[in-house]
């Protein structure tokens, strides 16, 4: 078997898979979902899915990883020889791969938009055009696709170089950036002409606006935004030392993801009402706000605006990639480990692969916006397949797996660390709970309920 790599301490396990967590899921997609089902009463109920739902699902991928010490498909053959669980690993194989490619073009919009942050294009003068730039921008067709092929070569290129030279590295700087930006852009967002309303928006709870459909968004944001149910945390975990507390590293990541969400909602939604934009306007939100905030930093402060929107739009990006190379990684280990491909190799076909995909999501906001798939554009398909059915049921199984077919002992093994740590063990009870019937029962029941409304 080839010999993995392993992250070099706690702060690169916690920065790493925090990179996988914290990234477009929280800062483009979060606020836009948001604004599609109500606001406050909808952040409600997806706190309450990240913490009794998302974090024994995380707990469960992690355990996975860490006791095998390998990526999904071989992890499921680890532990479950001959036996149906091998397709669970097929499955986490093959999703993030279509994630990976509607997602690129997202992160070539942050590209594009940093390029325009670069010509100094959000300036006061314009500040009413702007919202449109991203109308006129997502609707051509060479433009986004040349910078979709950019932020996927960049994601191939980090990943080409491994866990502790291109991961570890670039995780462990990116993340803190990331944090003292989206604070700085909230503070600024919430003092905007305007605002206030958006602040209500966010505080104050409608639940009138609670359809089955929300429970369904809600569950899905909470699985994308921490990348689960596609083998990305699971991946991350074989790499991580069997020394490590993943209880501790556990929810410090789901705990950092939802506190960025809830920051990336106040950076994005003050400025939402402010602009006059509506906050259900779909995928194009960020980009259309944004813009919008930098150039009503008005004269005077045209280098600030300059400044800031330079550091915002590239630490977006940054975010994409740390998201981005996570799910990579996951089919790069799959072939390496179980096909004999070298990195290099691997790394060049997936690149291929995802960017034939992406390519037709790209095109899906222009040339080929009238091709519909079950009534949605190519681009909302493979968003809605992979958020609200494929991350899902994978989450679903991994609960299963662990709950009911591991051992208990094996999982209480893996928590505790064979027993060292006392915390964890007073914990386990609860935690395995969790992970055996409240997460699976709930996650099933919302999935129907979803289905049938």
């Amino acid at each position: 078997m080839t010999q993995r790599e392993h992250f070099g301490s706690r702060a690169a396990v916690i920065m790493a898979m925090a990179g996988s967590a914290i990234g477009l899921g929280n800062i483009w997609r979060f606020p836009f979902i948001v604004g599609e089902y109500g606001g406050a009463a909808f952040i409600l109920v997806y706190i309450i899915c990240c913490f009794l739902l998302s974090l024994p699902i995380m707990l469960s991928e992690t355990i996975i990883g860490r006791r095998t010490h390998q990526g999904t498909f071989g992890a499921m053959n680890a532990l479950a020889p001959g036996t149906a669980w091998k397709w669970l690993g097929l499955l986490t194989v093959l999703s993030p791969l279509i994630i990976l490619s509607y997602y690129s073009v997202v992160g070539g919009w942050s590209f594009a938009f940093l390029c325009k942050a670069l010509a100094l294009q959000f300036q006061p003068d314009n500040a009413e055009s702007v919202t449109a730039m991203f109308g006129t921008f997502s609707s051509s067709t060479w433009w986004p696709l040349v910078c979709m092929m950019v932020f996927l070569f960049l994601t191939a290129l980090i990943v080409y170089f491994g866990v502790n030279k291109g991961i570890e590295r670039f995780s462990k700087v990116s993340i803190p950036v990331l944090f003292v930006l989206i604070v700085i852009i909230a503070i600024y967002s919430m003092t905007l002409p305007g605002a206030g309303e958006g602040v209500r928006y966010l505080v104050k709870p409608d639940f009138s606006k609670l359809t089955p459909d929300a429970y369904a968004a809600a569950l899905g944001q909470s699985f994308f935004s921490l990348s689960l149910g596609v083998g990305t945390m699971l991946t991350y975990a074989s790499y991580v030392r069997k020394d490590e507390n993943i209880l501790l590293s556990g929810t410090g990541t789901a705990f950092f993801d939802l506190l960025f969400a809830i920051l990336a909602g106040f950076a994005v939604m003050p400025a939402v009402f402010a602009a006059g934009i509506t906050p259900s306007s779909g995928p194009g939100l960020v980009f259309e706000t944004l813009p919008f905030i930098f150039a009503k930093m008005g004269a005077g402060a045209q280098v600030i605006s300059a400044v800031v929107s330079i550091l915002f739009f590239l630490t977006i990006l940054v975010a994409a990639l740390s998201s981005s190379i996570s799910m990579m990684e996951v089919g790069v280990a799959y072939l390496v480990e179980e096909k004999k491909q070298s990195r290099h190799n691997a790394t060049i076909i997936l690149f291929l692969i995802t960017l034939v995909v992406g390519i037709l999501c790209s095109l899906s906001f222009g040339v080929l916006s009238d091709v519909k798939l079950l009534g949605n554009t190519i681009f909302n398909f493979c968003d809605r397949l992979a958020s609200n059915f494929l991350m899902t049921i994978g989450a679903l199984l991994f609960s299963v797996f662990v709950g009911w077919k591991m051992d208990k002992a094996a999982v209480k093994d893996e928590l505790t660390n064979g027993g060292k740590i006392k915390s964890s063990g007073k914990l386990f009870p609860i935690v395995y709970f969790l992970i055996k019937y409240v997460a699976p029962v709930t996650i099933a029941a919302i999935f129907i309920i979803g289905l049938l409304g």
